[in-house]
């Protein structure tokens, strides 16, 4: 047993302080959850891990780090070459792990680029634990990954031990992981426990510290106040009309005593100040969800898509009433996202069934794949935004204005993410149909969508692999099969 210690870590961008004087001291037995907003470092501390990031803090370890995902030289190599390519292990090592990760062995002998996106995933995390010597650092693994496949993969990593996760799906970071460092505005803080643990911590000491600065306020607000009372009383008695030398000569003694006290109040004023937590917050977002004067906005009957006369999926029959909001569940290539690239027109497949639409309809959409580019203002011109509420639901999910000033193409999937969802949330809509709204953004983000549905109660269909969102907010699942 080891360790991974960095300390007294500091560390800016530019102007932007990312990491103030942080110590880290990890066991490698840990399955421990890197947590925190975009942003605030995450990647940037896996890439001081590795040393991809020089900082005046070594880390030291006698663990070497493997980083997932791993980048794949040639992809159209036979599989097991390809990974080979990366570190050398014995065929065996891999099928081994592989099976554990119930991976179809005759995936080794094709093109890695032919495999589904689950499976390269799951050939790239057996690859992490080939080689003891090597410390697994796993961002984002469950992007894109079916519910069946996170569970496998949860499984799996539940069974290993000396790695540090990054995710934003709390089911999985609670299955898998027993510590969870945070990151919180350029402090670090380290939890025993999965999520859940640190979640209801967290709270706790958010309520406390909110608590705290309360109280620090009211007394900043009363001695600023009774300062300026004391020089403004003493101005007047200096400077009142008829009085006598004396009275003036009192009055000016007792403006000295009271800028005096102003700066000892002013001092006391600046000790309290620095005691203010500057506590991670979020701020609910706005939706321009419309009623629709039709009961039923989707009805689905006997319905089925597929390609050269073989369906992708059972056929379904359900509707989609006003204020209820419907998740369709299913393992990947089942045909979930085809569901919405019908309903927008855009399947090129065959179809069964019939689905029932109101005429004038007014639907928004968040894609899993999108393509947006220019300004910020010109893609709201484009789109027919209310400027103000798009920018206002972008800043609330947590983009630094700084960003506004960038073209959408040059901004992180986090980010070109937040400027989908802000999209649909502020087009006027009667019906939202979201693909994967999740993928990429932090569990603050979650959070707020997950209370901005519970608060408009919008009609909505959505395709989404995070479980515990979908129990939050699901008023019926439908599965394909």
């Amino acid at each position: 047993m080891s360790s991974i210690t960095i300390k007294q870590l500091t560390f800016s961008y530019t102007d932007t302080t990312i990491f103030n004087q942080a110590n880290i001291n990890i066991d490698d037995s840990w399955k421990l959850g890197l947590v925190g907003r975009n942003g605030r470092g995450k990647t940037t501390l896996l890439h001081i891990l590795q040393g991809k990031i020089k900082t005046d803090s070594s880390v030291k370890t006698n663990k070497q780090f493997i980083y997932f995902p791993q980048k794949i030289k040639n992809t159209k190599e036979l599989t097991l070459y390809a990974l080979q390519d990366i570190i050398d292990f014995e065929q065996w090592q891999l099928e081994r792990e592989l099976t554990l990760l119930d991976v179809n062995l005759d995936r080794l002998w094709q093109p890695f680029e032919s495999l589904s996106g689950g499976e390269q995933t799951k050939c790239l995390l057996a690859l992490l634990f080939l080689d003891k010597s090597n410390f697994p650092l796993i961002d984002e693994p469950t992007n894109h990954l079916d519910i069946t496949s996170r569970e496998k993969v949860a499984n799996y990593l539940k069974e290993k031990s000396g790695f540090i996760l990054v995710s934003h799906d709390r089911d999985f970071l609670d299955k898998v992981c027993d510590h969870i460092l945070a990151i919180e505005r350029q402090k670090i803080q380290l939890y025993q426990g999965n999520f859940s643990i640190y979640e209801t911590e967290k709270k706790l000491r958010d309520n406390f510290e909110i608590a705290e600065d309360g109280r620090l306020r009211k007394d900043i607000s009363r001695l600023k106040q009774t300062s300026l009372e004391k020089r403004d009383w003493s101005n007047q008695r200096e400077n009142v009309a008829g009085a006598t030398f004396v009275d003036k000569k009192v009055a000016k003694k007792q403006n000295q005593r009271a800028k005096s006290m102003e700066k000892r109040m002013s001092q006391e004023v600046e000790n309290k100040e620095k005691l203010l937590k500057n506590i991670e917050k979020t701020v609910p977002l706005a939706m321009n969800f419309q009623i629709s004067h039709h009961k039923r906005l989707v009805q689905f009957e006997k319905f089925s898509l597929g390609f050269d006369e073989k369906m992708l999926f059972e056929a379904i029959d359900f509707s989609l009433k006003v204020g209820e909001i419907v998740a369709i569940t299913g393992s990947n290539g089942h045909g979930k996202s085809s569901i919405i690239k019908y309903l927008e027109g855009n399947f090129s497949g065959e179809h069964a069934g019939l689905v029932h639409l109101p005429q004038g309809l007014k639907i928004s959409y968040v894609q899993q794949i999108f393509q947006h580019e220019g300004s910020l203002k010109a893609f709201a011109e484009k789109e027919k935004l209310d400027p103000e509420l798009f920018l206002s639901n972008l800043r609330k999910l947590g983009m630094e204005r700084k960003t506004f000033e960038q073209k959408i193409e040059t901004m992180s999937q986090g980010q070109q993410k937040k400027v989908e969802l802000a999209k649909s949330l502020s087009q006027p809509a009667n019906l939202y149909i979201w693909d994967e709204p999740l993928n990429y953004l932090d569990v603050f983000n979650h959070e707020q969508i997950l209370q901005v549905l519970k608060t408009f109660q919008p009609s909505m269909m959505i395709v989404e692999h995070d479980n515990h969102f979908i129990k939050e907010v699901a008023d019926e699942i439908i599965e394909l099969k």
